[in-house]
């Protein structure tokens, strides 16, 4: 079965120069946001039923990515002040809509005489009084959603200067059923829970799905015939791959930064240690050596250290060493068990999952041990994944119910301030969830 996305074209050069510094849209991420930006995302305009039938669709999904990261206030159509079609005749009024936005989306849909459509943006400074970004993308019809989230991207990007994470993928464990009886199906969405399809029939256990760095790849663990296995699973082809039969594997492998290695642990003799394996060659180098218990390992995005948890100072705390296995050092000091650990993609932070107390926490440290901070707690909390531009972080919690015969797991997703957390909506009970890079 073929999974691939539908191709983009991004169609020449910017229809405008970008504006210069000057410009009052903007948002300083390093400073925290206090107010969210008022932002008014308008259909966008089309003269045939279908076209303008994706307009709207376009708009709605813009607008909801953009009020979801908590960044910008997207106000009613009710309130608009110009049509579509006002709009793709000239300039907003600025004067006008600086009473109620600071920014100003609009665009169009057209169709091209070879069955794609072409969606154009503009993305307009209303203080500024100039427009600030736009350009255009042709696809299959179908590809609508795609171009409203790569277009929810470029506005992200040219309001906060950091890259978005809208056109990205979430894979994950989907579940049903008894809590002694789950069936556990991989399963794949994107951001905004749309687009959802299971990849697997659910008729072995999964564990632990994650992805390449490509985006095209994920490793996952089952238990087939009682026997832990790690795979490589294709999205593109739906083609599977054993990476290889580990006994007593603890969690499934994570990709290095340039997808020729995994690193995972693995339990030999009684003891846990950590590895790494070259994909090329299948050959495996063994990370640490200590009687403790060593897993969940996790690289730097430059490759050169990893991240793991060890109870090797007696209580379960977070370690950080080079690649090769050399210059062991603890991160973490405080109370509790710290678990999971994963390091953002920008290369500033390390997430993790914390007991303490009887309550789980998702938290935040940096790699030389400071500045660490809890952004959520809960009954039962774990499973911390980045978001592909290191701002959000998306985890399940879960619940017993029915006298504990049963259990509600669901996801969740947390920006860095510890705010606008908000339920990622699946069709069934949701864990261990990994978010995508952005896909090509």
């Amino acid at each position: 079965m073929m999974f691939r996305l539908p191709f983009l074209a991004l169609i020449g050069v910017l229809l405008v120069a970008a504006a210069p510094v000057s410009a009052q849209l903007q948002l300083d991420l390093r400073q925290g946001v206090r107010e969210p930006i008022p932002i008014a995302v308008s259909p966008f305009f089309a003269e045939g039923a279908r076209e303008t039938r994706i307009g709207q669709d376009v708009a709605r999904v813009i607008g909801e990515n953009l009020a979801r990261s908590g960044l910008f206030r997207v106000v009613g159509q009710n309130v608009h002040l110009q049509s579509a079609q006002q709009l793709q005749a000239g300039q907003p009024r600025f004067q006008d809509w600086a009473q109620i936005v600071q920014g100003v989306v609009s665009g169009s849909v057209t169709a091209l005489p070879d069955g794609r459509t072409r969606i154009e943006f503009r993305l307009w400074d209303v203080v500024a009084r100039q427009q600030i970004e736009g350009y255009g993308l042709q696809a299959g019809a179908d590809a609508w959603r795609r171009i409203a989230h790569k277009v929810s991207d470029a506005i992200y990007k040219r309001v906060t200067g950091d890259e978005g994470y809208f056109d990205t993928q979430i894979v994950y464990i989907s579940e049903a059923g008894p809590i002694n009886q789950r069936r556990k199906r991989l399963a794949i969405m994107d951001q905004d829970g749309e687009n959802h399809r299971d990849l697997t029939d659910g008729n072995v256990l999964m564990l632990t799905p994650r992805f390449s760095p490509s985006a095209r790849e994920i490793t996952y663990l089952a238990y087939v015939n009682g026997r832990p296995r790690v795979y490589l699973f294709d999205i593109d082809t739906g083609r599977q791959e054993v990476l290889g039969d580990f006994p007593n594997m603890t969690f499934a492998p994570r990709f290095s930064p340039d997808g020729n290695s995994v690193v995972f642990s693995q339990a030999i003799e009684g003891n846990t240690d950590i590895f790494v394996m070259d994909l090329r060659t299948r050959r495996s180098a063994q990370l640490t050596r200590d009687p403790s218990i060593d897993t969940a390992p996790s690289f730097s995005p430059d490759g050169q250290r990893v991240v793991f948890e060890s109870d090797r100072g007696g209580t379960q705390q977070l370690y950080v060493m080079d690649s090769s296995g050399g210059n062991v050092r603890r991160l973490t000091f405080g109370n509790g068990r710290y678990a999971s650990p994963v390091w953002s993609p920008r290369g500033d932070l390390i997430a993790f999952t914390r007991l303490h107390d009887g309550q789980f926490s998702i938290g935040v440290i940096r790699p030389d041990g400071t500045g660490e901070r809890m952004l959520t707690t809960a009954f039962h909390a774990e499973g911390p994944t980045w978001a592909p531009n290191g701002r959000v972080l998306m985890y399940f919690k879960e619940r017993t119910v029915d006298s504990g015969r049963s259990r509600i797991a669901r996801l969740y997703a947390i920006d860095l301030t510890g705010s606008n957390e908000r339920e990622i909506i699946t069709p069934r009970d949701a864990s261990d969830p990994a978010w995508s890079p952005l896909i090509p």
